[in-house]
């Protein structure tokens, strides 16, 4: 799979617990230090790394003395807050000593359900990383329930990857990669080294979805590889203790499994809003901003909006169309219908004075437009 990640400008890496947590016994400073020289060397390249770590409730475990993890959800929640204190603290410090900068960002399955908190997610991340900030997510296990839960954070770091549009994601786990078979009972278990992410047989191979090796197991891999070709970011399963894993990958080395994706990342994106049927509005643009988005590629401003259609929410996909009523073009909406309509024909400079914010300078960037014809 050599080179498959090579040209990976923005990549998403996730760590199991085993990992960070050195099998459970608290934070593992030394293998936390290890990866965050390696994101540092990775961020020098001109590389935008996030990091999805487990580990809280370990560490939480750690700290309160408990010997076994506890069953009750409120003790898992205490175990995660108190955890989770132990874990930023480590980041933070192992990235100082390498000259950059960290966030903790946590979040829920209603933070990526809903558009706005989406989009609201999304634009933080960017920010971070375009002021060379390495964010680290987890999931905010002090405040979630079984039902909103994102189940393990395999999952968690192909949302992620979607999100923030990766061009790769990394699984770090206890385990070489991905094999035909569970090579501890099965001799002639044969190791996968590459293949298509969301092939059917791989996810037989792993005993499917109700398979016994449950949460965090290799079925949970494989289904967040498939999450992460929907957006077009090829995933790696790799064991975490390999020496320089990320640099290595990064390089264009072929170490574990690589699962790829079929579709390019912007295809997969634009392919998206083109199969939007129900569409919830509409903005009508004069003839300037109709020759910019043809003719040019620009983004859609709100000086060249002439009217507003429907009721949207920001981040839903509309029309855009011309005079005659003609759809140029479909995209994510940065504003609502009701600012949409306050701020239409006038230049992006007033959007703060008319709104009292602004979310973005643009009504839809171009990353997040499709031209129709």
């Amino acid at each position: 799979m050599s080179g498959a990640l090579k040209g990976a400008r923005r990549i998403v890496v996730k760590v199991g617990s085993s990992l960070v947590t050195n099998e459970g016994r608290g934070v593992d400073a030394e293998a936390i230090g290890n990866w965050c020289r390696q994101l540092a060397a990775l961020a020098a390249e001109g590389r935008e790394v996030v990091m999805v770590s487990s580990g809280a409730i370990a560490e939480g475990m750690k700290r309160l003395g408990w010997t076994s993890r506890p069953k009750e959800l409120h003790e898992l929640q205490a175990a995660a807050a108190v955890g989770q204190m132990g874990l930023a603290q480590m980041y933070e410090t192992k990235l100082r000593e390498q000259g950059m900068g960290s966030a903790q960002v946590l979040l829920t399955h209603a933070d990526l359900a809903d558009r706005e908190r989406y989009l609201n997610a999304r634009s933080t991340l960017l920010t971070l990383l375009q002021h060379r900030v390495l964010p680290v997510i987890n999931e905010n296990d002090t405040v979630v329930n079984d039902e909103i839960k994102f189940g393990d954070n395999d999952t968690l770091g192909a949302l992620v990857a979607n999100l923030v549009e990766a061009d790769a994601l990394i699984i770090l786990t206890d385990q070489r990669g991905l094999y035909s078979a569970d090579p501890r009972k099965d001799p002639q278990a044969r190791f996968i080294a590459e293949a298509q992410a969301g092939t059917p047989e791989l996810e037989q191979m792993a005993g499917g979805a109700g398979s016994s090796l449950g949460r965090g197991g290799m079925i949970t891999k494989i289904l967040a590889a498939k999450r992460a070709a929907g957006s077009g970011a090829n995933t790696v399963i790799a064991w975490g203790r390999e020496p320089d894993v990320l640099l290595r990958l990064a390089a264009g080395e072929a170490i574990g499994t690589a699962l790829l994706a079929t579709t390019p990342k912007l295809a997969a994106r634009k392919q998206w809003m083109a199969d939007h049927l129900q569409l919830r509005g509409a903005v009508v643009v004069d003839a300037g901003a109709s020759a910019k988005l043809q003719g040019e590629g620009k983004s859609l401003l709100s000086i060249g909006v002439q009217e507003v259609q429907g009721d949207f929410r920001r981040g839903d996909v509309i029309a855009v169309r011309d005079a005659a009523g003609l759809e140029l073009a479909r995209g994510l909406t940065n504003y609502s219908s009701a600012e949409a309509r306050l701020i239409a024909r006038k230049p992006s400079s007033e959007i703060e004075r008319v709104l009292g914010y602004v979310a973005e300078h643009e009504l839809i960037h171009r990353d997040n437009l499709i031209l129709l014809g």
